[in-house]
């Protein structure tokens, strides 16, 4: 069973949807304690990453979040979700994250248009069970305008080019995250998501 977080700043029910056409099982919770329930978590969200993290911090979720990820509950982060896995964002200010992969969040550049909306390719950097039947130049589909710089390359799942490389997925031990939208990237984000299910049962 996966937990899908609701702390007002999700795309919660496009998730759990897409879930639901693969047959895995899943809820959303506004309440921490859900998760102890979980087998797996997934961190949806679109907005601003300090506002986004005020919620789950005045929410509750941010200590338990850290909890499961100590005792080995698999969190997927995807699109702002991904970004507030690492340890602080400059959107409109500083902002710390949740400090669970080493990196930042910076906005594109200039001379490209923001946000970076649109179908976009993937470079695949190493292959894991998450991302298991994705091809090298697969297409999936992304909005934003920040982006990640991991610390680490062994961090770093998917690379995109959008006026220089980014980092576009990470996988830190059961700690997963993604900033394109898989509930509206076809086959490859489906099979994602597949493979995320999978991983939890």
């Amino acid at each position: 069973m996966i937990a899908i977080i609701d702390y007002g700043a999700g795309n919660l029910k496009n998730v759990k949807h897409a879930l639901k056409l693969l047959e895995i099982d899943a809820f959303v919770t506004d309440d921490p304690d859900d998760l102890a329930q979980a087998n797996g978590m997934i961190l949806p969200g679109v907005g601003a990453f300090g506002e986004a993290m005020k919620r789950l911090e005045s929410s509750g979720f941010v200590d338990t979040i850290k909890q499961e990820v100590d005792k080995g509950t698999p969190l997927l982060g995807i699109c702002l979700g991904m970004q507030l896995l690492f340890d602080k964002s400059y959107e409109h200010g500083e902002h710390a994250g949740l400090g669970l992969i080493e990196g930042e969040i910076v906005r594109f550049s200039d001379d490209v248009k923001v946000p970076h909306m649109g179908w976009n390719q993937l470079a695949l950097k190493q292959t894991t069970s998450l991302n298991e039947d994705v091809q090298d130049e697969d297409y999936v589909y992304f909005v934003h305008s920040y982006y990640a710089q991991a610390t680490h390359e062994a961090d770093i799942l998917h690379e995109t080019v959008y006026g220089k490389s980014f980092t576009s997925a990470v996988k830190r031990d059961h700690v997963m995250g993604i900033q394109y939208h898989p509930e509206k990237s076809s086959r490859v984000g489906m099979q994602l998501l597949k493979n995320f299910g999978e991983m939890v049962q």
